[in-house]
């Protein structure tokens, strides 16, 4: 370890005092878009770049070099004078001499970056609507990156993965902001309609540590549709064959020339009851949501100023358990088994940055965030109900040291938690609060290396003073080869109720074995994660193809362990005493087979172990090996924007080890590994003009359906129920239709 920071220092000290001087800056055009593909370089000479899909450029400095030339056909070719190393930003003006531009650039709906120090990769808008995309939960689909399972066969959530870890040891984001935690760890992602969102961006392994300390396996950022970018009205209406209804509008309006305001509005609803397997309980639940947010964005680029104001309010009702369950008639009896769950949000938050128009690298960003949850809920007689008051302030400056390839971000954050939390009568509540301060340094050479050290300092109510340290270097030797290595640490609380309320909807008592810890009891989750990753794009009969592999293993230093396989009339909740550590493997390949007609295919292995009272043994309902393939063709653009599109989604999941059942009578136990089986999605689209198109898709075309996904079904409130085993769709073939309309 000491070789390690002794390296890192020495690349530190190397990059300052060594490193090559240069111009940086970005290159724009209309509104401030990037432009991608601009030329750059000195007058009468073979030096030059390029302008990345960010617009971004960086080329070498010499004093013998005045004239820096800039140039995109269609725009007028522009020659600034540079003097000094120095940050520039330009906007091209359109050759109104010519008598029409047209600016053509088919950008991939996932989108890999090459350039960034961490693993980052990015998906758009255009990647989000190769399927019905109803919520956040249901937008990962199509990606390799991230597992998506139903957490349990009553409830119809659904739990992401990434690097073989669940949902909790993802850091969720909204604009870079905290927002799936704590309360809102179970349902969160369904509380997302998947149309506010313009983009997402997944980073690997750890996170930068301005976000916080508490990501472990990696990141997830979601970018909300911006005010001053939207359309003015949108409309989008879905509708399947399990009954689900949702409806979605956005309107906007430009108020001023630098205030905007868009008003959001989604509604759902299952209005019937679906028994597909015959086992008489509810295969989804029925129930209804309302969600609305208001956004206010305020920019003035000739000052600098840009701010946004959040205004959001959700309403939330499940019901689900047997078919014949009647909440009024049977609720806390024994009559029916079911379950309902309540819940209620409201979220206020404002971002205000400034960037100085003399010195654009110098910027200042302020973030404020205020969210209540509420939920009420019950599972046949057990009984929860949490509400989380939250309020989370981050202070950002970011600047450069001697010049635009040194530069740093530091700043102040604190998070204040209030739980009121009953579990079957027994009151959890509690004040988590934590301050911390933070530090990030990134030496950022386009050419070939860059790399970000980080560092923050936090004291915290429970968990006391503690340093989070990150790393992350990447070496670009040619244009498209990229390597990349990163380590860091994490820690965290874990709500173990919030968390794993799928187990609530099964016979077992829950019981917590340790005693001396401050959160419930249980000491915090530390964890380290490592990762290396490589990226390489080249060409294959002239058409663009990327190959990447990547690994990264977490290994915990301390962990609460929920453990399922002691008995099956319980789980446990005790700190880890031994090892736990999760290993990930991905290998992934995409090609452009012809124009408009992708493939991308990707292979993952997961190790993951932990170890249990009975001894040290894989984590139950974890694939060790999984297989994906999508397949994305769509004809050309016709002159009135008509168009057809057509998706394909395969995913393939090896064998998972079930919970331990064999002390359970012969006809309540389970097989010790769930059998392989495989999940095929589709999606039509067919676009009539530029503001309206239907689609149509498919979710499990091949029908498949886990058979007995709800243990002891008969004898819900005997000792032997248990909900929570499910490892593949309960449902089956589920079909949908819907339209999109917008006013531009």
């Amino acid at each position: 370890m000491k070789k390690q920071i002794i390296g890192f220092v020495f690349l530190l000290i190397s990059s300052l005092f060594f490193a090559q001087e240069k111009v940086t800056g970005k290159i724009t055009y209309d509104t401030n878009q990037p432009l991608q593909g601009a030329n750059i370089y000195w007058q009468n000479t073979q030096i030059g770049a390029v302008s990345d899909e960010n617009g971004n450029f960086s080329i070498p400095f010499s004093s013998e070099n005045t004239i820096l030339v800039i140039s995109y056909v269609g725009f007028k070719t522009v020659n600034l004078t540079i003097t000094e190393p120095k940050f520039i930003t330009q906007n091209l003006e359109f050759d109104t001499a010519l008598d029409e531009v047209t600016l053509t650039k088919v950008r991939k709906s996932l989108q890999k970056n090459y350039m960034a120090p961490a693993n980052i990769q990015t998906m758009t808008s255009k990647e989000l609507l190769k399927a019905a995309c109803c919520n956040l939960s249901e937008s990962f689909e199509t990606n390799p990156s991230i597992d998506v399972n139903f957490s349990d066969a009553v409830s119809g959530s659904r739990q992401i993965r990434m690097l073989g870890l669940t949902s909790p040891y993802i850091l969720m984001t909204e604009e870079n902001i905290p927002a799936i935690r704590g309360a809102s760890q179970a349902y969160g992602l369904s509380f997302v309609p998947g149309t506010w969102v313009e983009s997402i961006q997944i980073t690997k392994g750890a996170g930068s540590v301005a976000n916080g300390f508490e990501s472990i396996s990696g990141q997830i950022n979601y970018e909300m549709i911006k005010p001053h970018n939207d359309i003015p009205f949108f409309l989008n209406a879905y509708g399947s064959t399990d009954s689900r209804f949702e409806l979605n509008t956005h309107f906007n309006k430009k108020v001023t020339d630098k205030w905007a305001t868009s008003l959001f509005l989604h509604g759902n609803a299952r209005v019937a009851k679906n028994d597909m397997n015959d086992d008489g309980f509810l295969d989804n639940p029925i129930g209804k949501q309302i969600n609305a947010i208001n956004r206010w964005q305020y920019t003035d680029a000739e000052k600098g100023w840009v701010s946004f104001v959040n205004f959001r309010y959700m309403n939330d009702e499940k019901q689900t358990g047997q078919v014949a369950f009647e909440p009024n008639r049977d609720r806390g009896t024994t009559n029916n088994w079911g379950s309902e769950i309540k819940t209620e949000k409201l979220d206020i938050s404002s971002k205000i940055g400034y960037v100085s128009p003399e010195i654009p690298w110098r910027s200042v960003g302020f973030q404020n965030a205020f969210n209540y949850h509420k939920q009420n809920s019950y599972f046949g007689l057990n009984e929860y109900d949490i509400t989380q008051r939250s309020f989370y302030s981050n202070l950002v400056y970011n600047s450069i040291l001697s010049n635009t390839l040194h530069k740093f971000a530091t700043g102040l954050n604190f998070t204040y938690d209030q739980f009121s939390e009953n579990v079957n009568q027994i009151d959890f509540s509690r004040i988590d609060n934590s301050v911390g301060a933070f530090f990030e340094y990134t030496y950022c050479n386009d050419d070939d290396l860059s790399y970000v050290l980080g560092g923050r300092v936090d004291y915290h109510n429970r968990l006391g003073v503690f340093v989070t340290p990150r790393a992350h270097l990447r070496y670009k030797p040619f244009e498209k080869t990229t390597f990349r290595i990163s380590a860091g640490r994490g820690k965290r609380s874990a709500n173990i109720f919030a968390e794993n309320q799928q187990l609530f909807a099964s016979s077992r008592q829950f019981q917590i074995l340790d005693t001396q810890g401050r959160i419930y009891g249980l000491d915090a989750e530390i964890a380290w994660n490592y990762g290396f990753s490589f990226l390489q794009g080249f060409k294959v009969f002239g058409k663009e193809a990327e190959f990447s592999v990547d690994f990264y293993r977490t290994d915990f230093q301390d962990q609460v362990v929920v453990d399922v396989d002691n008995s099956p009339q319980q789980v446990l909740f005790y700190n880890l005493d031994g090892k736990s550590f999760a290993n990930s493997l991905q290998v992934d390949l995409s090609y452009e087979l012809a124009q408009h007609f992708n493939i991308r295919t990707a292979y993952k292995f997961y190790d993951v172990q932990t170890t249990y009272t009975i001894g040290q043994i894989e984590r139950p309902l974890q694939a060790k090996h999984r297989f994906f393939t999508n397949i994305a063709y769509e004809t050309h653009v016709k002159e009135k924007g008509q168009q057809w599109k057509f998706d394909f989604t395969y995913n393939w999941m090896g064998k998972q080890r079930l919970p331990r059942t064999q002390s359970n009578p012969e006809e309540f136990r389970l097989q010790e590994f769930a059998n392989p089986f495989s999940v095929m999605n589709a999606q039509i689209t067919k676009t009539f003009s530029k503001t309206f198109e239907i689609y149509v898709g498919a979710e499990n075309l091949g029908n498949y359906q886990q058979k007995n996904p709800i243990l002891g079904n008969n004898d819900p409130f005997g000792p032997y129920f248990d909900s929570s085993m499910v490892y593949a769709p309960v449902f089956g073939a589920m079909y949908y239709t819907g339209l999109r309309f917008k006013i531009e």
